[in-house]
């Protein structure tokens, strides 16, 4: 096979705030079934990945834990590295953001880009909510408050350093236009086209004080860099970038060919990425992809409810290949996914136990029934022959066709029609009736030669998505995984080979009812979990006094007349999108379904739930609140929510399953 030439690759790096739940984890195995993919087309790959680890939600992390940040963040990327492992990753590098290298290289980057008058040292000025640490103008305030909070704003200025994005904001636009695959999908590309750089770019923060915990800007101290400028470098700097000279690792793979990403961080992506990299005078990466999220059955993944589903869970109870078939196969292009324990259990029953699994059983146990287990290539052919090597044939292109779309769900789709086409013809060549007569022997063995041959080959193009799944498969059929180049030729399966006389059961099938008890088990755990960090951050010890739930009592407003209650609307809105407000630290703006209507309402919630976990729930909106601004993000309703004592924050949901547009009254 001749080199394609190099691959470059990269998952976003993961925030060390907590360990990565299912839909974190979609992200690295995604990543390393197009890696997979790639080696075996003859790219060079070089695959990236790692853990984004400064900033100040880890210091406060790190502060409640009773331990230093860089304790907290090595137990953290220590439990990441793990699971993705666990995953069967096939990564080059785990990057880390506190690696030594990377420090002193975001350092020298810092410095140019001061030196060269791209970044400035100013301040934020205007009215400062010191509980949101956050600015705001005057028309921002809502009743002359806080628009997060409500509370008191008083005027104020913090030192910073900005960066001129609106010195590149042209540039990119044009680069953007003229290289319509930088930015995947298209949603993606009008979305940040729209919303960000055609209104116009304002100058970008990339120093803090408030917090110690980052790399310190090393000709003022007091400031650390701020997060973007520290994560996204990573793409560079642990692969040699240096001003004063990069290493060979780095000409070799830079420009970056894939950026793989959540949907959500597209922005910082496709936007500051691109600008600091004009400001370094480097290329651009080839393309963003901004992958969809795996939400879990419509509900926001908690603790305390138990119902966050991690990796390492799902692998005891179904194995690595099965976790990787479900989150590779269930995850649409464009769309968010919905993952539960029910749905994974009937896709594992359902593809990989019977169409997978069934019929590589039933190859190898009629071989070994009919023939001792010696495939032979008899040349007595049949008409129903020509489609079955037509199909098989055919899957190669068509496959690669998808993974260069990197329509992943769509490619191993494919593959498996490959096995259903396998299944049909057992169903239309009837082996076992071809057994009954000597004369239709040779018929017999030419037909479970060409199953053999067809699953060699479907298991080639399985091993991107099931890489131990496929390896077990060739190993039964005494063979071995075929080049690439050979996957659209049919008949190199050797005549007179023999397969396994023991087959192995890939994927059992599962009964629910055995499968759902283990499940309770692993809620209840995290129940038990979330119950003893909340005791441990409440500063509890020992045995708790059995008590009576807490009451709160709040200062009584001025009585209302009923027509003025009645002048409310209150309906049930479903929640179909939501990201965070760029310039906000607490608020999120949600697009919210209410009836056949889409309103935008901008919450300040974003301390207690995250845009992942708001979409897919309904909950009760105060809908014909007049519009307003809240940090430059019209807002048409309200989402309503509870608070306790400590300030937590919980949305108004419907006790009973209700329908998007529902009255409250």
């Amino acid at each position: 096979m001749s080199n394609k030439g190099k691959y470059y690759m990269t998952t976003a790096i993961a925030y060390t705030s907590g360990k990565p739940h299912i839909g974190n984890t979609y992200e690295i195995v995604l990543a390393d079934a197009i890696a997979r993919y790639k080696r075996a087309e003859g790219y060079d790959v070089y695959f990236q990945t790692g853990t984004d680890e400064h900033g100040q939600k880890i210091q406060e992390k790190a502060e409640a834990a009773g331990i230093t940040p860089k304790e907290y963040v090595d137990n953290v990327a220590g439990e990441v590295k793990a699971i993705w492992d666990l995953m069967n990753t096939s990564y080059d590098n785990f990057v880390r953001t506190t690696d030594e290298d990377h420090e002193k290289c975001v350092k020298k980057i810092f410095k140019k880009l001061y030196d060269q008058g791209d970044i400035y040292k100013g301040a934020y000025e205007g009215l400062y909510c010191t509980p949101c640490e956050s600015f705001w103008t005057e028309s921002q305030l809502v009743d002359g408050k806080c628009p997060d909070c409500g509370r008191e704003v008083k005027p104020a200025k913090e030192e910073a350093y900005f960066f001129k994005m609106s010195k590149y904001a042209d540039r990119l636009i044009d680069y953007i236009n003229t290289h319509p695959e930088f930015i995947q999908p298209v949603s993606r590309k009008n979305e940040m086209m729209n919303n960000f750089l055609l209104p116009g770019l304002q100058d970008l923060c990339v120093s803090r004080t408030s917090f110690s915990w980052g790399i310190p800007v090393d000709f003022d101290p007091k400031h650390v860099v701020y997060v973007w400028l520290d994560a996204l470098t990573n793409y560079i700097t642990k692969i040699g970038y240096d001003p004063d000279g990069s290493s060979d690792l780095f000409k070799k793979n830079w420009p970056a060919d894939l950026h793989l990403i959540g949907k959500d961080i597209v922005r910082f992506h496709t936007i500051y990425w691109p600008i600091f990299l004009m400001a370094l005078d480097l290329p651009l990466p080839k393309q963003v992809f901004g992958h969809p999220w795996l939400l879990q059955g419509g509900d926001k993944m908690s603790k305390s409810k138990g119902n966050v589903i991690y990796a390492d869970d799902m692998v005891k109870l179904f194995g690595v290949d099965a976790t990787r078939y479900f989150v590779l196969h269930e995850m649409p292009f464009e769309n968010d996914g919905v993952i539960t324990w029910e749905l994974v259990i009937e896709r594992l029953n359902s593809d990989l136990a019977n169409i997978l699994g069934n019929l590589v059983n039933r190859t190898i146990s009629m071989s070994n029934k009919y023939f001792d287990g010696v495939v032979r290539k008899t040349g007595v052919t049949a008409e129903v022959d020509d489609d079955l090597k037509a199909v098989v044939t055919a899957t190669r292109d068509k496959v690669q066709e998808k993974m260069d779309k990197l329509r992943v769900a769509d490619a191993i789709t494919v593959v498996f029609d490959l096995f259903r086409r396998c299944n049909k013809y057992i169903d239309e060549t009837t082996p076992w009736v071809l057994a009954k007569d000597e004369a239709d022997h040779d018929r017999l063995a030419e037909v479970l030669y060409n199953l053999t041959e067809s699953i060699t080959i479907g298991a080639g193009l399985l091993h991107s998505f099931l890489p131990e799944t496929a390896e077990k498969i060739v190993k039964q059929l005494n063979t071995t995984l075929r080049a690439y180049d050979d996957l659209d030729k049919f008949g190199l399966y050797e005549s007179g080979n023999k397969v396994t006389d023991t087959p192995e059961i890939l994927f059992a099938r599962l009964d629910a009812k055995e499968v759902m008890p283990k499940v309770e088990e692993i809620k209840a755990a995290q129940k038990a979990e979330f119950e003893a960090e909340q005791k441990k951050l409440a500063g509890e010890t020992g045995e708790t006094e059995e008590a009576g739930e807490s009451v709160i009592d709040i200062e009584p407003k001025e009585e209302i007349e009923y027509d003025d209650f009645m002048k409310m609307q209150f309906q049930v809105g479903e929640i179909i999108a939501c990201e965070a407000v760029p310039k906000s630290k607490k608020l999120l703006c949600s697009q919210v379904k209410i009836g056949s209507q889409v309103k935008q309402i901008v919450s300040g919630i974003r301390k207690h739930y995250t845009p992942e976990e708001m979409v897919g729930k309904k909950v009760m909106v105060l809908v014909n609140l007049k519009p307003a601004k809240l940090a430059g993000v019209v807002s048409e309703g309200m989402l309503l929510c509870a608070e306790d004592e400590n300030g937590e924050l919980a949305l108004i949901v419907p006790e009973k399953k209700m329908p998007s547009g529902a009255e409250i009254c």
